[in-house]
């Protein structure tokens, strides 16, 4: 999954909103249903080509969770031209899939009506890989290497960590998701998913390499965020209610019951993909907690909470965005709502 949005392309996402009446999606298009009444169509624009990142979606759609829940979801799968963001304000599409936290923190500085309604992720699957025989023992004996990173990565969770461990810009060279740099250089450390990247290098390379989950080591951000557009949330609660919860119904099915139905639409999409790929990222994220932990635990998948949000922003994303109002990011409307709530972070004001 790829989160990549510049602030360039975001400053044209809210300009498209400015000139879009409402800046929302029309989910008023009807679809017949077999046996009963019409369903409601949501078009949902994933953040990348079909993965089982995105197995509870297409799960959710062949096992039948959201025409149950009134719904005909239709899966617009995401690719490296693809931008959510725009997509919404365009209103070419109902509903997306933000890859992280901080498409919301992008979303919200730019004051586009867009708010993310669940967090899928609990854990943000960004992890960093190490060279096995390179004498690295935990993310704090990364400081000083040379580390891969894209370009959305040095404007997220690259802050987190130069601010945990005293990382440098000096140590960042160019990430193109291509592994020949690291794979050249042992000293070399590169950014990825914990459900692709180090199953990918050890089936095609060899290599079993180091990795150190950010997640697991307090990173706090949320990941595969539902965005919806302010205009759907106000006008059709109704539809964006049926969809988290379908949504949730076909991750917990996807990831505990037999996954073939999804797995199937998914190959369909990206005939790329290889089933092998498929069943360890599907079982990666039971083993790591990447759905299920966190929030979830206690409020059902796809839960977030104000305390959660707060600390993502006080320890990750108030050095990018501290203007902005991080609840601006988000609604628990949708979601079942935290014990306790955190008192909302003040933005510092404005620099003249």
């Amino acid at each position: 999954m790829v989160g990549s949005i510049t602030k360039g392309v975001l400053a044209a996402v809210a300009a498209a909103c400015l000139a879009l009446v409402g800046c929302g999606p029309k989910p008023d298009t009807t679809a017949p249903a077999p046996d009963g009444p019409a369903l409601t169509v949501v078009r949902f624009a994933t953040d990348w080509k079909a993965q089982a990142e995105h197995g509870g979606f297409y799960q959710a759609v062949a096992t039948g969770e959201y025409a149950k829940r009134g719904l005909d979801v239709q899966i617009i799968q995401g690719g490296p031209s693809v931008n959510v963001p725009q997509l919404l304000a365009a209103g070419q599409v109902d509903m997306g899939l933000g890859s992280n936290a901080f498409v919301s923190m992008n979303l919200a500085q730019q004051k586009a009506p867009i708010r993310a309604v669940m967090a899928v992720f609990q854990k943000d699957p960004q992890v960093l890989i190490a060279h096995p025989d390179a004498g690295v023992a935990s993310i704090g004996d990364l400081k000083g290497r040379p580390i891969l990173l894209s370009d959305a990565s040095v404007t997220a969770f690259w802050v987190w960590l130069k601010a945990k461990y005293g990382f440098t810009d000096a140590q960042v060279r160019k990430y193109t998701f291509n592994a020949a740099p690291f794979l050249a250089d042992k000293r070399a450390v590169q950014q990825g998913y914990v459900t692709s990247e180090p199953y990918t290098l050890e089936k095609e390379a060899g290599l079993k390499a180091k990795v150190f989950l950010l997640a697991d080591s307090g990173y706090p951000g949320y990941a595969a965020m539902v965005l919806a557009p302010q205009s759907l949330i106000d006008q059709k609660p109704e539809v964006v209610k049926a969809f988290v919860e379908g949504t949730a119904a076909g991750w917990a099915s996807y990831l505990h019951g037999d996954p073939s139905a999804a797995d199937a639409l998914i190959l369909k999409d990206n005939p790329e993909m290889k089933p092998d790929v498929l069943a360890q990222a599907r079982e990666k994220m039971r083993t790591y907690g990447i759905v299920e932990s966190g929030d979830a635990a206690a409020g059902g998948i796809g839960a977030m909470t104000d305390a959660r949000w707060t600390e993502f922003f006080e320890t990750a994303a108030k050095a990018v965005y501290p203007d902005v109002d991080v609840r601006s990011a988000y609604t628990l409307q949708f979601v079942t709502p935290a014990a306790a709530a955190a008192p909302a972070p003040t933005p510092a004001a404005p620099k003249p």
